[in-house]
C-alpha cells in the first residue's frame, strides 16, 4: 500500500507540538477573520438595505455585503502567505528534517527560535524563499505533464471517466512537492538553494511512481477526513451565523468549508509532509539526478 509509517509520523507531529499549535493559531485566526468579516459586512449590508429603495431589499444587500467581507479577507490572506511560508511552514519543515534524521531538537518556544535560525541561515530574506517556492511549483507543473498522470500507471480500456478522476487526484497529490524539496535544501545545507531545488525536483520526477503512490494515499486520507470535519461543522457554523441578520445558510456552508480547511492546514498537511519527506529521503538516498529527466524539465 504505502511506504510511510503512520505511528512514526504521528510521533514526529507530537515532537513538533509548538509548530502544530502555531499552525492551529494561524488557521483559526484566518477562520475567525472570515466569520467576523463576512457576518459583519452582511449585517452592514442588511442595515443599508432597510434604508435603500432597491427592490432586492435587505437580504440582497446582506448577501452583497457578505461577498465583500469574504473577498477582503481573502485578499489579506493572499498577501499574508509569504510571511506564513517563511515563519511557519519553512520552520516546521526544518525541525521535521532534523527529527527524520534522528537529531535532537529543543522543545517549547525554544524550538521555534531554533527553526527560525536554521531558516534564516539558508534563506536570508523571506522573498528569496518565496521566489524559490514559486520556481519549484512551476517545475512541479512540468512533472505533472511529463508523467502523464495515473493513466500511465493504470491504462484500463473503457474507463476514461475513472482515469480522468484519478488524474485529478494525482495533480492534487503533487501539492506538497515544494515542501519536500525545501526539506532537501535544508537537509543538504546547500550553499546554492536554487540548484539544490532543481536537483530535488529531478529526483522527485525520476521516482515519481513511488512518490505519487504515497501522495495519492495521503491525499485521499486527508480529503476524507476534511469531509468529515466539514459535515460535523455545518450545524455549529449555521448556529454561529444565525446571530447575524439576513439569509445565512450559504455562509454557514462557506464557514464550515473554511473550518475544514483550517483543520486540514494545521493538522493533516504537516502529517502528509512528514510522511512524504521520510519516503523521499529514503528512496533518493545515494541517487544522482537522471540527465534524461533533467533535460525534460529544462525543455
Amino acid at each position: 500500500m504505502w511506504d510511510f509509517e503512520i505511528g512514526r509520523t504521528f510521533g514526529l507531529m507530537v515532537k513538533t507540538l509548538p509548530f502544530i499549535l502555531m499552525r492551529l493559531a494561524v488557521a483559526f485566526t484566518v477562520t475567525l477573520a472570515y466569520v467576523v468579516a463576512t457576518g459583519g459586512a452582511a449585517g452592514i449590508g442588511y442595515g443599508l438595505g432597510h434604508i435603500s429603495s432597491d427592490p432586492g431589499g435587505p437580504d440582497a444587500f446582506a448577501v452583497g455585503g457578505g461577498f465583500i467581507g469574504f473577498g477582503l479577507v481573502s485578499g489579506l490572506v493572499y498577501w499574508f502567505r509569504e510571511y506564513v511560508l517563511y515563519i511557519v511552514k519553512a520552520g516546521h519543515i526544518a525541525v521535521l528534517v532534523k527529527l527524520i534524521d534522528g537529531e535532537a531538537i529543543p522543545g517549547g518556544q525554544g524550538q521555534i527560535a531554533y527553526a527560525r535560525a536554521i531558516v534564516a541561515e539558508r534563506f536570508t530574506e523571506s522573498n528569496v524563499l518565496f521566489g524559490l517556492d514559486q520556481l519549484i511549483k512551476a517545475a512541479v507543473r512540468a512533472i505533472t505533464g511529463l508523467i502523464g498522470g495515473i493513466a500511465s500507471f493504470l491504462p484500463i480500456p473503457g474507463l476514461q471517466s475513472l482515469v480522468g478522476f484519478l488524474n485529478t487526484v494525482v495533480k492534487m497529490s503533487l501539492t506538497h512537492v515544494d515542501e519536500i524539496v525545501l526539506g532537501r535544501i535544508i537537509r543538504s545545507n546547500s550553499a546554492n538553494p536554487f540548484e539544490t531545488a532543481r536537483q530535488g525536483v529531478v529526483l522527485y520526477g525520476q521516482n515519481a511512481k513511488i512518490m505519487i503512490k504515497n501522495a495519492v494515499w495521503l491525499s485521499l486520507i486527508m480529503w476524507v477526513l476534511s469531509l468529515v470535519v466539514f459535515v460535523l461543522m455545518i450545524a455549529p457554523a449555521g448556529a454561529l451565523l444565525w446571530m447575524f441578520p439576513g439569509q445565512a445558510g450559504g455562509w454557514a456552508f462557506a464557514v464550515a468549508l473554511i473550518f475544514a480547511w483550517a483543520v486540514k492546514s494545521a493538522l493533516m498537511e504537516p502529517f502528509a509532509i512528514a510522511a512524504l519527506m521520510s519516503v523521499y529521503f529514503k528512496v533518493t538516498e545515494g541517487q544522482t539526478p537522471d540527465p534524461v529527466w533533467d533535460r525534460r524539465l529544462m525543455e
